[in-house]
């Protein structure tokens, strides 16, 4: 039977006597000359005609000449027992105990080595195969070793999460800030009112200038100076800071914008203005519903309109709601079940023993990933999408593949497309245009994202020790280090490796240990 495991030339083998094969000669006599070695694993006596193998498929195609003989006399046999009214059996067991004529051409004789094949694992083949079975690998040994970890934790700190976490006393006392958000809904209003009078050339554009930045200076000091002042948890003002950075990269593109429609429209040169844009009636005034829509758009770069879709899904913003409940709930879990009890339990990572530090670090690093990770898909897949359906925002592309960047050039490009994009349009191209090289285009694009970064941690946690803004300026020569790996070594596991233990194994987990010691630092100082 070990026979059936083989592949089926459609030849007969007699396994009988002569005398017998003539008597049991009866049924399916034809064998096609051109069915070739590969049109099926079995006979035609099998139920079903399965597809052969890669291998039986180029023993078809590698047959040698030996084999094609052995058909070929196989074929005059078969002709010469039809001319003897005799019928060939293809196989099967026959019903009352008969045995069965099966007939197979892959002799022992038949070579079974045929061409050159590399071993799958090989560095020649190794990306031409499947590692369907090697990720699932992956994610089971994934599961067992965080199912561990988490055994492990709660045995030794039992289950940390109290309602505190969600709401404490404390929170009433944060009201000063609730009232600040509401309030930097005047900002817009007032950049609106600058706006009317510029087009209607009631003040000239140095006013305007003048008027606009003092309305986007007060709209992040502002903010800054109320969680200064009250003494609010870290959550709260960071909340504060994110809205007040968003407001104030809404309102310099919309002012920005306007600025740049006005000159268009005031230039001598109409070809140039007409080139620059394909549709003039966007040059027209401005427009307080465009803006109203675009202060709550998920988007930083205002225009007069948007791509929209037809109508609101209602049961998939209600599944993505659910989803990101669960996800937030979960995010808080891994925050206060394993990141704070790491966190107390360490010390300063530049201070005492530097094997101590790495230990903690690499510790932290895992939960914090699961951290980032569960805020990356709340708040760029989840509420951007549900935000974007509530108002039917076509343009949904809030992120791309930066899982898979090379560089870390490439990472920033892609993981915050909001942020891309009114970079590019409002300070890259610009500088650009001013006459500023590339190079240095990009180190102003960094710094400002340093800046904006230390706002929203150091203001909050009442810290200003920059650990914030060198961790970002920090990334302008790593753009330039895995830039030249990627050239030296041409492989995008290379760099992808070196993004992935830079930014999330090292230096995330960093920047969380020595805030976090120094916000402790400062309530032991205080007290």
């Amino acid at each position: 039977m070990a026979l059936l495991d083989t592949p089926e030339i459609g030849e007969t083998t007699t396994t009988t006597t002569t005398a017998s094969i003539r008597g049991e000669i009866r049924r399916r006599t034809s064998v096609k000359a051109d069915a070739g070695i590969g049109n099926g694993l079995f006979d035609s006596s099998s139920s079903s005609k399965t597809n052969s193998s890669d291998d039986g498929e180029n023993l078809n195609n590698d047959l040698d000449e030996n084999g094609k003989e052995q058909i070929r006399g196989g074929e005059e046999t078969t002709e010469e027992a039809k001319g003897n009214g005799e019928k060939i059996d293809r196989g099967g067991v026959k019903k009352g105990g008969e045995t069965s004529v099966v007939h197979y051409a892959y002799r022992p004789s038949s070579p079974a080595h045929r061409r050159i094949k590399e071993s799958p694992l090989s560095s020649d083949a190794i990306f031409k195969q499947s590692h369907a079975g090697l990720f699932n690998l992956c994610i089971v040994v994934l599961v067992a070793v965080n199912g561990r970890l988490i055994i492990e934790n709660l045995m030794k700190y039992g289950l940390l999460i109290n309602s505190n976490f969600w709401f404490s006393s404390r929170s009433l006392r944060d009201w000063p800030l609730l009232m600040c958000c509401l309030s930097l809904l005047i900002f817009p209003l007032a950049a609106y009112i600058v706006e009317k009078l510029a087009w209607q050339k009631r003040i000239s554009d140095p006013v305007v200038i003048t008027l606009h930045v003092t309305i986007t200076t007060t709209a992040i000091l502002y903010p800054v100076f109320m969680i200064l002042r009250f003494d609010s948890v870290v959550l709260s003002g960071v909340s504060l800071m994110l809205c007040a950075c968003v407001n104030w990269l809404k309102l310099v593109s919309f002012v920005h914008t306007n600025y740049d429609m006005r000159s268009l429209l005031n230039s001598t040169d109409k070809g140039e203005a007409e080139s620059r844009s394909s549709n003039m009636e966007y040059f027209y005034d401005v427009n307080f519903n465009s803006l109203s829509y675009f202060m709550v758009a998920p988007t930083l770069c205002y225009q007069i309109s948007y791509p929209r879709t037809a109508f609101i899904r209602k049961g998939w913003v209600l599944r993505q709601l659910i989803k990101l409940v669960i996800f937030t709930g979960f995010m808080g879990f891994i925050i206060e079940q394993y990141i704070n009890p790491i966190v107390k339990n360490s010390r300063h990572p530049l201070k005492g023993d530097v094997l101590y530090a790495i230990e903690r670090v690499l510790k932290l690093s895992v939960p914090n990933l699961y951290v980032w990770l569960c805020m990356f898909y709340c708040f760029f897949h989840l509420w951007l999408n549900i935000l974007a359906e509530l108002l039917r925002f076509g343009d949904r592309e809030f992120y791309k593949d930066w899982w898979n960047a090379q560089t870390i050039e490439e990472y920033w490009r892609l993981w915050n497309m909001p942020v891309h994009k009114w970079i590019v349009r409002h300070l890259y191209f610009p500088c650009l245009r001013n006459g500023i090289p590339k190079g240095a285009a990009i180190l102003v694009a960094f710094f400002m994202s340093a800046v904006f970064h230390e706002l929203c941690i150091a203001v909050p946690c009442h810290i200003f020790k920059f650990w914030a803004f060198f961790g970002i300026m920090f990334q302008v020569p790593l753009v330039i280090l895995t830039n030249y790996l990627l050239r030296k070594f041409q492989n995008s596991m290379v760099g992808n490796m070196i993004f992935w233990c830079f930014f999330s194994i090292l230096g995330q987990p960093m920047c969380v240990l020595l805030y976090y010691h120094d916000v402790m630092n400062q309530k032991v100082k205080s007290n």
